[in-house]
């Protein structure tokens, strides 16, 4: 059966028909768009990663043409609604994340996952107090420059330049004892 009117249902003229004829083919296509819409969000939602569109479309089982046409109407329903997600095209393709303005939120709740080894580094900082790097480097060894440089980058410690010499004083933050619950570390000892 197909979805064509029969020539009778012309009314009045032939562009009647047309335009009913299309509003037709638009409701017979909207159930699938938006099928496919929320198929592409429950992908990139599960993922958890980028995609490229080649990548969604296999999933989906689709063509390409259809996954971006999916992604953009993603892009722009979440662009007008008021929601702490986004659609956003990176290097390596699309991925459904919160939006930037939540990274405080993403910092507060989700555990930072840390190396032994880092954790090691982060300790002896603690331990320590205020201990110059090159003091650290000799205790941990060289590795410990890059986990300073990533507990840096997570505000676990802060970096203070000596006024004589070229080495840095460490001292671990209060996101430290906030994050580790731990007040006073001389308790701990």
């Amino acid at each position: 059966m197909t979805n064509e009117l029969p020539l009778e249902a012309n009314l009045d003229s032939e562009s009647d028909f047309n335009f009913e004829q299309s509003e037709l083919e638009i409701a017979a296509i909207a159930p699938i768009t938006k099928s496919l819409k929320q198929k592409v969000e429950a992908v990139l939602y599960l993922k958890g990663q980028s995609m490229d569109l080649a990548a969604i479309a296999t999933t989906l089982g689709c063509e390409v043409e259809d996954a971006e046409m999916g992604v953009i109407d993603l892009i722009t329903e979440y662009a007008h609604r008021d929601s702490a997600l986004e659609i956003v095209e990176t290097d390596a393709g699309f991925s459904l994340r919160l939006r930037s303005e939540f990274e405080d939120l993403v910092q507060k709740l989700i555990p930072v996952d840390l190396g032994r080894g880092t954790l090691r580094t982060l300790a002896a900082i603690a331990l320590k107090k205020n201990i110059v790097q090159s003091e650290l480097i000799e205790l941990r060894g060289a590795g410990a420059y890059q986990h300073v440089q990533e507990l840096v980058e997570q505000g676990f410690v802060k970096k203070k330049r000596q006024a004589e010499g070229r080495s840095s004083v460490l001292h671990v933050t209060p996101k430290f004892h906030q994050y580790f619950e731990i007040d006073d570390l001389t308790k701990l000892i």
